[in-house]
C-alpha cells in the first residue's frame, strides 16, 4: 500500500468561488490569480475551471507559455513584468500583459523591436513601497507609453497594503486617483481583501487570488462566513497508536508532556509534505471527522494527534489536516502564519487527486 497521504484538488469549489468574486466585482472584469503554481494546487490542474475567468496572472513566463499553449484565450497577465529582451519578445508572440513596475522595463520595452505591440499593466506605487513607479514617474512613463508604437493597450494598477484590516485603501485610493486624474484607462485595484470590503476599489479589473482557493484574506472572518468553499484538502490517515500515561511525553525536544492518559495517534503527516512545522500542540486536526488537536512537536513525516476523545479511531483512521472540516487558515493561525503558506508549501511528493471536473461540464 502507499503511503496514505494525498491532497484533493476540488474544481468545482474553485468555480464557485470564482462565481462569487465576479458577483463581487459587478460589472469589472475578473483576473484569477494563479501565481505561485495556482497557491500550490497546480497551475495546469486548475486552467478547467480558470477558463471561467476574463484573464489570470502568473509571474514566470514559462507558466503563462504554458497556460496560453493549453488554449486559455483570456488574458494573461506577469505580475513582475518581463526580466530581459527575450522575455519581452516571448510576451508580444504569445499575447502576454507584463507589469512595468519601474522605469527600467518601461525603456526596455519602449526601445525594443517587438513583432506586434502589447497589452501593458502599469504600476503605481501607492504606498506598499514594494513594486511600481513613484506618481511623478508614473506619469512621465504613461506619456511615454502612450507614445510608443510597441504598446497596443495599457491598464493603470496599484497594490493595496491594508486592505485586509481596519486601516484600509483610502489613503492609497486617494493617491492613486490622483495620479491618474484625467486618464480614461482602465484600472486594476483589488486583491481579494478589497474586492470584498471595499466595493469602490472594483475598477475595471479586479485580482482575487486566496479567496478563489477558498482561504480568507482576513483575520477576523473566516472563509466559510464568506461564503468561500475550501478547494485543497490535505488528507492522511492514523498509521500507529501509543497509549500515553501521566507524565510521559511526545515528540522530539519533549515539548508536550501528558497530564493525564491519553491515547496518540501518529499521522503519516509532516513539514517535508508542507505541513507547518511551526505548528504547536493544540493545532485543530480532524480524525474519522472529528476535530481534535496536534500534539508535540511536528516532525518530517510524521505528526502525533490527541485520540482520547475518540475511541473508536484506531490504526487506517482517516485524518484531515485542512479543508471542510479544519480550514486551512485555523492550521496557519497557530502557526503564526496565513493560509497562503501551507496551501504554497505542498511537497511535490504529496500526490494529487483532482475532481469536480464532471461538475464544471455540468454546469
Amino acid at each position: 500500500m502507499p503511503r496514505p497521504i494525498r491532497a484533493t484538488i476540488d474544481l468545482a469549489a474553485f468555480a464557485h468561488n470564482l462565481a462569487l468574486a465576479r458577483r463581487h466585482a459587478g460589472g469589472a472584469r475578473v483576473l484569477a490569480v494563479l501565481k505561485a503554481d495556482a497557491y500550490g494546487h497546480g497551475l495546469m490542474r486548475m486552467l478547467p475551471a480558470v477558463g471561467r475567468a476574463d484573464g489570470l496572472a502568473v509571474l514566470e513566463i514559462d507558466a503563462a507559455v504554458r497556460a496560453r499553449e493549453a488554449g486559455f484565450a483570456g488574458r494573461i497577465v506577469l505580475l513582475e513584468g518581463c526580466f530581459d529582451e527575450r522575455e519581452l519578445h516571448e510576451a508580444a508572440r504569445f499575447d502576454l500583459t507584463p507589469v512595468l513596475h519601474n522605469e527600467e522595463q518601461v525603456g526596455a520595452l519602449t526601445n525594443t523591436f517587438l513583432e506586434r505591440p502589447v497589452g501593458v499593466m502599469l504600476k503605481l506605487n501607492s504606498g506598499m513601497n514594494r513594486l511600481g513607479l513613484r506618481p511623478a514617474q508614473f506619469r512621465t512613463a504613461l506619456a511615454q507609453l502612450e507614445g510608443s508604437a510597441r504598446v497596443r493597450e495599457i491598464t493603470l494598477m496599484t497594490h493595496f497594503a491594508s486592505s485586509d484590516d481596519g486601516c484600509g485603501v483610502s489613503e492609497q485610493l486617494a493617491l492613486f486617483n490622483a495620479a491618474v486624474a484625467g486618464s480614461v484607462r482602465p484600472v486594476s485595484l483589488a486583491n481579494s481583501a478589497a474586492l470584498l470590503r471595499h466595493p469602490e476599489t472594483r475598477g475595471h479589473w479586479v485580482r482575487p487570488g486566496i479567496m478563489l482557493y477558498g482561504g480568507t484574506p482576513f483575520a477576523d472572518r473566516s472563509a466559510a462566513a464568506l461564503g468561500l468553499e475550501p478547494v485543497m484538502t490535505l488528507e492522511s490517515r492514523v498509521i500507529a497508536v501509543q497509549p500515553i500515561a501521566p507524565g510521559e511525553s511526545v515528540g522530539y525536544g519533549m515539548s508536550f508532556t501528558a497530564a493525564q492518559p491519553m491515547r496518540v495517534g501518529v499521522v503519516a503527516c509532516g513539514y517535508a509534505d508542507g505541513y507547518p512545522r511551526h505548528a504547536p500542540s493544540g493545532t485543530p486536526v480532524a480524525v474519522a471527522g472529528l476535530r481534535t488537536r496536534t500534539v508535540g512537536r511536528v516532525s518530517m513525516d510524521m505528526l502525533c494527534v490527541d485520540l482520547t476523545s475518540i475511541p473508536s479511531a484506531a490504526v487506517g483512521a482517516p485524518v484531515e489536516l485542512w479543508g471542510r472540516v479544519v480550514p486551512v487558515d485555523d492550521v496557519a493561525t497557530p502557526a503564526g502564519t496565513v493560509g497562503y503558506e501551507p496551501l504554497c508549501a505542498l511537497a511535490p511528493r504529496v500526490p494529487v487527486v483532482v475532481r469536480g471536473v464532471d461538475a464544471l461540464v455540468a454546469s
